[in-house]
């Protein structure tokens, strides 16, 4: 019988989550007296699994986060930040936001920093994205996996989609148009970057625990920076349609030094986030930060 504590680790199946993991999914690194288990799951269930604190340490949402709050601190290592890129809306016509009045729009979830940031866009041009079929907006969402979206969109299913993970570099493939990336709105807006998922680790493991595991990811993290090309072998199983050069790019945008440390302006950037969410209504209270070193 092991005398290993368990850390169950929850990721999304994309090539930056698998980079970043790569070292503990695999026995790279010595985990003493860890032993860690891994389960893949799109971010938007991951993010409602954390509301039930089911897992030790799981990549969330930063929107996510906002609710769990009580549960789990954010791991100071893990970040992904869109500098001046992020999610995008994308839609069949060239447009702007005063064009999506009374359309419907295909999201990944609602707890996701993609939706946040989207209903903080719509909202400075007097828009309210509300479910479809709901009163009370002037633009109606849908819930889709996030890997559907762009077909979804193309299809006609939905007159645009918000996208995340790899659609930001394939979108332009199935004939769709930019209407705005939300990272670079963001970045003109605050001259900020866009901090949109992190990694939580849960207060009931007690402080050294939530120390010691906080510093493997981080090793983990280093790791498949520092044998990028293994790392990206392994990321690339779960990089749907893109080749080893895109899966490269997609990587880059999403694991770099910003994953190492969220920073002094990566934590700014997740503090004005979220109090700019709270000021519109859309998190119910203002949250107290808490970071794992």
């Amino acid at each position: 019988m092991s005398s290993r504590q368990l850390i169950r680790v929850g990721h999304s199946p994309d090539p930056d989550d698998a980079f970043m993991f790569h070292a503990l999914a695999n026995d790279k690194i010595d985990t003493g007296r860890y032993q860690f288990t891994h389960q893949l799951e799109d971010i938007e269930t991951l993010n409602r699994r954390a509301l039930k604190a089911e897992l030790e340490l799981t990549a969330v949402s930063l929107h996510g986060y906002a609710f769990i709050t009580d549960k789990y601190a954010l791991c100071a290592c893990g970040a992904s930040i869109g500098d001046n890129y992020g999610p995008m809306v994308v839609a069949r016509q060239p447009g702007s936001v005063a064009d999506l009045r009374g359309k419907t729009i295909a999201i990944p979830g609602t707890l996701t920093t993609a939706f946040l940031s989207m209903q903080l866009w719509l909202g400075q041009a007097g828009l309210k994205a509300v479910p479809k079929g709901q009163p009370g907006g002037n633009v109606e969402y849908v819930v889709k996996p996030f890997d559907e979206i762009l077909n979804v969109v193309e299809r006609g299913e939905a007159d645009a989609g918000l996208i995340i993970h790899e659609g930001q570099l394939t979108y332009h493939t199935q004939g769709l148009t930019l209407i705005e990336d939300m990272g670079v709105w963001w970045m003109r807006e605050t001259g900020l970057p866009l901090p949109l998922g992190g990694n939580a680790i849960r207060k009931d493991l007690g402080r050294t625990a939530m120390e010691e595991v906080t510093a493997l990811l981080k090793q983990s993290i280093v790791y498949g920076l520092e044998h990028r090309d293994e790392a990206l072998t392994h990321a690339m199983q779960y990089g749907r349609d893109l080749d080893r050069a895109k899966s490269d790019k997609f990587v880059g945008m999403y694991v770099n030094d910003w994953t190492i440390d969220f920073g002094p302006r990566g934590r700014q950037a997740v503090a004005l986030l979220l109090q700019k969410g709270h000021e519109a209504g859309i998190i119910p209270n203002p949250v107290e930060l808490e970071f794992i070193d």
